[in-house]
């Protein structure tokens, strides 16, 4: 007999995930409140968390199949294809040699809801800092299109998105608003977002799937079906919301929002009434 309140929780944070996975808010502050307010705590759900991940990462495969499918057909022979890989192969490396050397130790001495706060906040700030530095008199960004991207800039979008393993930043806020900083343009910094989460989520989601397996049953099919469904569909709708809203708008409203939601966590964890660890 299938729980269907459960179930229904699963599509909650299936959700959750999808929108805010690839915008600059943090997902993992968002899961953790939204699980503790809706009481979802299943044997499983750090798992749970780890296979929506994957969901959502298939929005973002769907949304690029094309560049995927054209980079695959033309590695060896075509250049754009051989400079994106090696571009895609630059950023990928930083975050993943300093995550599989030190994010357990980061993410055991840092998940306090004081770091995640602080994290939030300035991660808010840094966004308006930057917004306001590429919106000054005669200012330009030099990258306009992903193929422009020369292997040193990747190689430093990597770098920044290493900061995400701090608890709190956001790996598509590092990489988004790095990028901005760096010289790309609103639409190529969010498309490289994007197109960097391929590798990087699916390395680290598989590999945590893979350390997790001894405590994976087929009895949480269900549960993990119905979640990765969520957020597989509200992953693809924000993904094309995004791309659409870059091209008019800036990133403060983000900022004003994860400013918001790291005084909302020291609230919740001073009072008690939010388990955040």
């Amino acid at each position: 007999m299938w729980d269907w309140l459960l179930l229904g929780k699963a599509a909650v944070m299936g959700v959750v995930e999808g929108l805010t996975e690839f915008v600059p808010v943090s997902s993992t502050g968002h899961l953790i409140l939204t699980a503790d307010v809706i009481g979802f705590n299943p044997a499983t759900a750090s798992v749970f968390e780890v296979v929506i991940q994957l969901a959502a990462i298939l929005a973002v495969v769907l949304e690029y199949k094309q560049r995927v499918l054209s980079t695959l057909k033309g590695l060896g022979r075509d250049p754009v294809a051989n400079r994106f890989t090696i571009n895609m192969i630059l950023a990928f490396l930083p975050a993943a040699v300093i995550g599989l050397l030190f994010g357990k130790h980061i993410k055991a001495a840092l998940f306090t809801p004081t770091v995640v706060a602080t994290s939030f906040i300035v991660g808010g700030v840094v966004i308006l800092v930057v917004e306001r530095w590429v919106r000054r008199p005669g200012h330009s960004p030099k990258v306009l299109e992903v193929d422009a991207i020369s292997p040193l800039l990747a190689l430093k979008v990597g770098f920044l998105q290493a900061l995400a393993l701090i608890p709190g930043t956001s790996r598509s806020g590092a990489t988004i608003i790095g990028s901005l900083w760096l010289g790309m343009s609103r639409m190529a910094a969010t498309q490289f977002s994007f197109l960097l989460a391929m590798p990087v989520m699916l390395a680290a989601s598989l590999y945590e799937l893979w350390g997790a397996r001894h405590i994976l049953s087929a009895a949480d099919l269900p549960l993990f079906v119905v979640g990765s469904v969520t957020s597989f569909i509200s992953a693809y709708v924000c993904v094309r919301w995004l791309l659409q809203y870059v091209s008019r708008h800036d990133f403060k409203p983000f900022a004003w929002y994860r400013i918001a939601f790291g005084i909302l966590i020291l609230a919740t964890a001073h009072m008690g009434w939010v388990n955040w660890s």
